[in-house]
């Protein structure tokens, strides 16, 4: 397959508002689906993202809104992302093992 080609094509879903994207501990990036209401151009997913630093997987929080931030006159701003790092239930439940993490996660 040709990289080159995927990824534009994950670009251009982003810009139609079909996906968006999500900062990875590793400087990474990674695609959610978008709400219904994301439209070309103005992506209407302000919800926290939850990265797992035990199994590396990344959630949206649907239901946790981003708190508005207001910045100083002048400024504008194109997109707010937030981002909780932590373990999520699946890895609390588990028993532990043995210090061994996720490759992605963040030391």
């Amino acid at each position: 397959f040709d990289r080159v080609t995927v990824y534009r094509t994950l670009q251009s879903f982003v810009e139609k508002g079909i996906l968006h994207t999500i900062p990875a501990p590793d400087n990474s990036v990674k695609y959610a689906v978008c709400k219904d209401t994301c439209e070309e151009g103005q992506h209407q997913d302000n919800h926290v993202h939850f990265t797992c630093e035990n199994c590396g997987k990344t959630i949206c929080l649907e239901n946790v809104i981003i708190p508005p931030v207001e910045l100083p006159a002048g400024y504008v701003s194109a997109q707010t992302q937030m981002i909780v790092n932590g373990i999520c239930d699946s890895c609390r439940q588990k028993p532990p093992n043995k210090g061994r993490r996720h490759p992605s996660a963040a030391a």
